[in-house]
């Protein structure tokens, strides 16, 4: 019976623990990255880049509505002069799913340039997004449009990459899926801290290019 006493004192010790843990990480990204981050456009520091950060796509090519507010979000930007061209960056680990494709479509079917549009098929998470568009890319200065709730993990790993980025909200709605994608963001959140605390290496800093 004591055994057990003490299996259930220190569960839920650990337990505590792990919850202090997650909010505390969760605290100290909002802290270090809520000056950097945007709603009113008018406000918006002007850079030379808006990078959108990729989401889920359907089958058909068409952006869930998360990406498509990201884009549209990025666009207005644009439009604003608020930055000269785009770097789109997503998830293109198979021929049968390219995020990245369906953005740079989408945008040019909105009337951008593609001479403007720099398609980055190799960033698979936000860590790698972050790091290739620094590192391979090159871009020291830039906007990044995301939702408000994605931001500080995003400008939390680009600052401590050394890069110079603001962000800017894309919600224009309420999704289906944000709670799920919030307490996904939480945990997401530790595996930021411990990739920029090793300075890791992305998943490739190879150029890739889509087939299409």
């Amino acid at each position: 019976m004591k055994r057990l006493k003490k299996f259930i004192v220190f569960s839920v010790i650990g337990i505590v623990l792990i919850i202090f843990t997650i909010l505390g990480i969760e605290a100290i990204f909002l802290r270090q990255t809520s000056e950097n981050i945007y709603t009113d456009i008018s406000k918006l520091p002007e850079t030379e880049t808006i990078i959108i950060l990729g989401a889920s796509v359907h089958a058909s090519g068409k952006l869930s509505p998360i990406l498509k507010d990201r884009v549209d979000t990025a666009i207005k930007l644009f439009r604003n002069n608020k930055a000269q061209k785009f770097l789109v960056t997503g998830d293109h680990r198979s021929e049968d799913y390219n995020e990245v494709s369906a953005m740079v479509n989408y945008l040019k079917k909105k009337g951008i340039p593609e001479s403007l549009i720099i398609a980055d098929h190799a960033g698979l998470d936000t860590y790698d997004s972050m790091y290739r568009a620094g590192k391979l890319f090159n871009i020291k200065k830039a906007t990044v449009v995301t939702q408000k709730f994605h931001l500080p993990r995003a400008l939390y790993i680009a600052n401590n990459l050394g890069l110079d980025y603001n962000g800017f909200t894309a919600d224009q709605r309420a999704y289906k899926t944000e709670y799920r994608l919030k307490q996904r963001e939480k945990l997401a959140n530790i595996k930021a801290l411990w990739e920029t605390l090793l300075k890791k290496e992305p998943t490739t800093m190879e150029l890739r290019f889509s087939k299409e």
